[in-house]
């Protein structure tokens, strides 16, 4: 017979599997570019995403590397997008949080929050290459231990409590303290997003041990939600996001062109023996970027493989590394929102069209006005 324990993570499990999810957009601002339109992009793909129904869009911080992500200012990027969009939630994933002043970005976060009528998701998390931290002054091997101290001031300014010398942030809103989500690779790092009642992010990939190459992304990411659903005190709701690598196009041999050649790009960036290098077959770098791709059939299957979307109550997806070009997003977007998500399950919160109508209609509208943008960038 189950302890009580084991009982009680099936039944969180049950009811998880039960959990209508909700679906988001995450970009990391690789379109290849300069900056100023990359931000351009990404906000229409992020108003694309809105207008498709689509609950939530989240954006990646980096800092230095262009070829890595396209951002280091998340905060204000989403301020911009919080204007240009009504409804949809617009997150940080994450908030490379040593590399910050806490307090200052709690009060970015505050006054972002206001702006967007309470649309903030704050992602956190250790993050960055070695060299950004050097860049900042600071020891990499330090980072889980400045994280920990940053989480912890950041919490207190969300929530308006006493600082040094008495102060408090202003303005503040403690409801944001329940809005912090927590990234991991790790069963340790679930167990602190756990415990801390926070909600918990899964990358879209992650690295795998040498004596397990070929384990799946359930294989290590259930046991990171079985640990976060154990700590996670009573009466709090989980929240647990999964990052997936989508990529879906009208037809087969679209996708796997673009996803061939966006993979052999990101492929060149790295000289990592251990990596399957630019001149590996395809079904190689498909299977180690942990990429889902091809028409919407092939990619309704694939997804249909992995286990861990079955546990989570948010999925989100990024066209990362396949990167193709901007109308080929818009239309990754447009296709997972009217067809691949719903034949997974998923309802449109707010449907005053039906797919195929709103599919139309937008097609009409926005992809010719894309299309002449294009024309006149190039």
């Amino acid at each position: 017979m189950p302890d009580l324990d084991t009982q009680r993570l099936h039944e969180k499990l049950n009811l998880l599997r039960q959990t209508p999810k909700r679906l988001g957009f995450f970009t990391r601002l690789l379109d290849r570019t300069d900056a100023a339109r990359r931000y351009q992009l990404a906000a229409e793909q992020i108003q694309h995403a809105e207008h498709f129904g689509l609950e939530s869009a989240w954006v990646a911080q980096h800092h230095f590397h262009a070829d890595e992500g396209g951002l280091p200012s998340p905060l204000v990027f989403l301020a911009h997008v919080g204007a240009r969009t009504r409804h949809i939630r617009l997150g940080t994933g994450i908030i490379t949080l040593p590399l910050e002043q806490p307090v200052r970005a709690a009060e970015d976060a505050a006054v972002l929050d206001l702006l967007t009528s309470g649309r903030l998701e704050l992602g956190v998390g250790t993050g960055g290459t070695a060299e950004s931290f050097t860049a900042f002054g600071l020891d990499s091997e330090q980072r889980h231990a400045i994280y920990a101290r940053h989480l912890a001031d950041f919490r207190t300014a969300l929530r308006g409590d006493l600082l040094p010398a008495g102060k408090r942030t202003y303005p503040h809103d403690a409801t944001l303290d329940r809005r912090v989500w927590q990234a991991t690779f790790s069963v340790a790092g679930g167990e602190r997003a756990g415990q801390a009642g926070d909600g918990l992010m899964l990358s879209r990939t992650q690295p795998r041990a040498t004596d397990v190459p070929d384990a799946s992304l359930a294989d290590l990411q259930l046991p990171i939600i079985h640990a976060y659903l154990k700590a996670l005190p009573e009466g709090v709701e989980p929240r647990i996001m999964a990052s997936r690598s989508v990529f879906v196009a009208d037809d087969t041999e679209t996708a796997l062109r673009l996803t061939d050649e966006g993979l052999r790009r990101a492929e060149r960036r790295f000289s990592d023996p251990a990596r399957p290098g630019p001149f590996a077959p395809l079904c190689d770098l498909i299977r180690f970027h942990d990429v889902h791709t091809g028409n919407v059939d092939a990619v309704v299957a694939s997804l249909r493989t992995d286990e861990t979307l079955d546990y989570v109550t948010d999925w989100v997806f990024q066209v990362h590394s396949v990167d193709p070009e901007h109308s080929y997003i818009l239309r990754s977007i447009e296709l997972m929102a009217t067809q691949v998500a719903p034949a997974l399950g998923w309802q449109r919160p707010d449907s005053p069209l039906s797919g195929a109508q709103s599919a139309e209609r937008t097609r009409a509208q926005v992809l010719p006005d894309v299309e002449q943008r294009e024309a006149q960038v190039a």
